[in-house]
């Protein structure tokens, strides 16, 4: 099985449902071997230590550019011998040092419809505020793989959710996690991982 690396920052929802899948034989062609934090409190460390698996905080230190943080977290990677990045609410955008050395081998959901609302800055409840702000009747979120480009990666699967009247934020966020982006993340890492487990026989 490939070894798979998840990188969080936050609660780690989408991780959850990454370390369900994988109890439930849903992910099964790949093994989760590494949760890799940017902050240090996040929750997902927890849930990660939970499933007994392995955990690394990598804070980016004040003034230190995206190129260095980049070559510290592939040196992380390696040492694992890490062949499948998953981004699960991973708020740093990885510098081309990363892209370049897994390309094609990194994965993201996004809480939108791309090309709506994504790109630099669209993040946590951003996209939500936007959709809603904009009028939308339907929004949801997409997997793609990441390039050097902010959500600029090929589209790997989409998932359509209704907006609501009277939906806040937090409640569609919390809607579009359920019913899209549980599903789709734990799917097509799956996908992905068969795919290249299939290619490095």
């Amino acid at each position: 099985m490939l070894t798979i690396a998840v990188l969080v920052s936050g609660g780690g929802t989408n991780l959850q449902a990454l370390l369900d899948a994988q109890r439930n034989g849903v992910l099964q062609s790949g093994q989760i071997a590494l949760v890799i934090s940017s902050q240090e409190d996040a929750y997902a460390l927890t849930r990660a230590r939970t499933a007994g698996i392995k955990t690394a905080v990598l804070v980016k230190e004040r003034g230190e550019s995206s190129k260095r943080y980049g070559q510290r977290l592939l040196a992380v990677l390696q040492t694992h011998r890490v062949e499948l990045i998953v981004l699960a609410g991973f708020l740093l955008i990885l510098d081309a040092c990363v892209v370049d050395a897994y390309e094609n081998r990194v994965i993201n959901v996004h809480p939108s419809l791309i090309p709506s609302f994504c790109g630099k800055g669209y993040y946590g409840l951003k996209p939500h505020e936007a959709a809603l702000e904009r009028g939308v009747k339907i929004t949801g979120a997409t997997v793609h793989l990441v390039n050097n480009e902010p959500d600029g990666g090929r589209i790997l699967a989409q998932k359509a959710v209704r907006v609501r009247k009277g939906d806040t934020p937090e409640r569609l966020q919390k809607r579009v996690m359920r019913q899209a982006e549980w599903i789709l993340l734990p799917a097509e890492t799956e996908k992905l991982a068969y795919q290249l487990s299939q290619t490095r026989r």
